[in-house]
């Protein structure tokens, strides 16, 4: 049977890094995301073969059936999960990379307890950043689950609590590099149970509104974590996944916390602008007022004398499901005529590119979606906005209000149209916690109601006409 040398080994691990890289580059652009994926599968089927080639790796019963059982889970989990259920999908992905990481750390050090000291550092880091990834991701997907309350849990002394728990990871590992295989056993399992709980209560303090960078900043844990791995095992094309995968969630993490006004340390080290662990209290300015409602049949006549239109889609349209319905009023309202166009904020649904994704499932055009700084200007000249299933990413507060939580956040200026409509089930807040003047100014209407139901009213409405 063929045998790849470590210097043979080196061609595969090399096209599959170049895969990946140019997997990256599609991902970054909706036209070519499915070529994107495409690269990424084939590169680590590549990296995957090269692994079993290599020699010293034996091919039995237990590799290939644990191969083939972990595949046939992920196709399926795969297949089933709806575009509401990505996130969380993403989140326990990231805690299985985590343990991964943990298992591989502790099971090299007791195969090979007298590798030196750099082989030591590399075990120790490894199953601290895959712990911390692991119970962190399963947390996350249990608040984005529904599981537990997004509501940030910030216990006193939290970053003391932190603070002790880092130090102690840092200052057992001079110990550990002078033990012995038992003693450094111990010390490993000591030092997984403390970042354990490290993570749980560095994404517990995080409230719900941070989600989708946390989501990302866990994505770049796992790469870390696999890059970690890799060089235990003397593994290059983990090294290069585990970079790519590290790096570029970590320069997507920062790019979500621009968006957002906030410093990456903030949303790690607190919850919402806030010291304690309830939810922000709703601003004062714009909290109170009397709304306008305004049902289909008169929204689809507005909606025929307009000539341009913008939709504003968050998770609620996510979650009613309701993508389609939207995509099918897109149809009308172009046939009629009317120029229509979505404005996507980068935090607008639990995951990056969550909003992207779900139009583009539902057959949205992709030259119609277009990002907060493409469309920002063009909301004075429009003459209907839909605001569906969205709240803090339009709330005009985020500008004028100097005591909300989310004051500074770039925002979609929504309130600068003709015409706002809101679909919303009720006057419930978003994320953040904090009410949305938005909803009491007098170019805004409300249209309450499951947004899968009145946006189908609508269509029916509009195709009347």
């Amino acid at each position: 049977m063929l045998s790849l040398t470590q210097d043979q080994l080196a061609v595969p691990y090399l096209i599959a890094g170049v895969l990946f890289i140019m997997s990256l580059g599609g991902l970054s652009n909706q036209e070519s995301a499915r070529r994107g994926n495409v690269f990424g599968i084939i590169g680590m089927i590549i990296a995957m073969g090269g692994t079993f080639l290599a020699a010293g790796v034996e091919l039995n019963t237990l590799l290939i059936g644990s191969v083939a059982l972990g595949g046939v889970i992920g196709a399926v989990m795969a297949a089933r999960v709806v575009m509401t259920g990505m996130p969380q999908l993403v989140a326990i992905l990231h805690s299985f990379v985590g343990l991964a990481a943990v298992l591989v750390g502790i099971s090299t050090y007791m195969t090979h307890p007298d590798a030196g000291v750099v082989h030591g550092i590399e075990v120790w880091l490894g199953v601290a950043i895959g712990s911390i990834t692991f119970t962190g991701s399963v947390i996350a997907w249990a608040k984005l689950r529904g599981s537990m309350s997004g509501t940030p849990l910030l216990l006193p002394g939290r970053h003391f609590i932190n603070l002790a728990m880092l130090l102690a990871t840092i200052g057992l590992i001079v110990p550990f590099l002078s033990a012995d295989v038992d003693q450094g056993v111990q010390l490993l399992v000591i030092m997984t149970v403390i970042t354990a709980l490290m993570g749980v209560h560095l994404v517990m303090a995080i409230g719900g509104a941070d989600m989708p960078v946390v989501v990302s900043l866990l994505n770049s844990y796992s790469g870390w974590a696999a890059a970690a791995a890799g060089f235990m095992l003397k593994n290059n094309a983990l090294i290069i996944t585990g970079a790519l995968v590290g790096s570029s969630g970590a320069i997507l993490s920062y790019i979500m916390c621009e968006a957002m006004n906030r410093s990456i340390w903030n949303v790690v080290f607190g919850g919402f602008g806030t010291e304690s662990g309830a939810t922000p209290a709703p601003s004062a300015q714009g909290s109170q007022g009397e709304v306008t409602e305004i049902d289909a049949a008169s929204l689809a006549a507005d909606l025929s004398n307009a000539s341009e239109v913008i939709i504003v889609p968050g998770y609620g349209m996510a979650v009613a499901r309701a993508q389609h319905l939207v995509n099918e009023l897109t149809g009308i309202l172009r046939k009629a005529g009317v120029n229509v166009r979505y404005a996507i904020h980068p935090v607008a649904g639990r995951l990056p590119g969550h909003m992207n994704v779900l139009l583009a499932e539902a057959g949205v055009p992709y030259d119609v979606v277009l990002e907060m700084e493409e469309i920002n200007r063009d909301f004075p000249k429009t003459d209907v906005v839909l605001v569906i299933g969205a709240n803090d990413i339009v709330n005009p507060g985020a500008q004028t209000d100097t005591s909300s939580p989310i004051y500074g956040m770039p925002v979609l200026e929504a309130w600068e149209a003709g015409t706002v409509v809101v679909f919303k089930r009720g006057m419930g807040a978003g994320y953040a916690g904090v009410a949305n003047p938005l909803f009491f100014l007098e170019n805004t209407r409300m249209l309450f109601g499951n947004a899968r139901d009145t946006i189908s009213e609508l269509v029916s409405n509009l195709r009347e006409k």
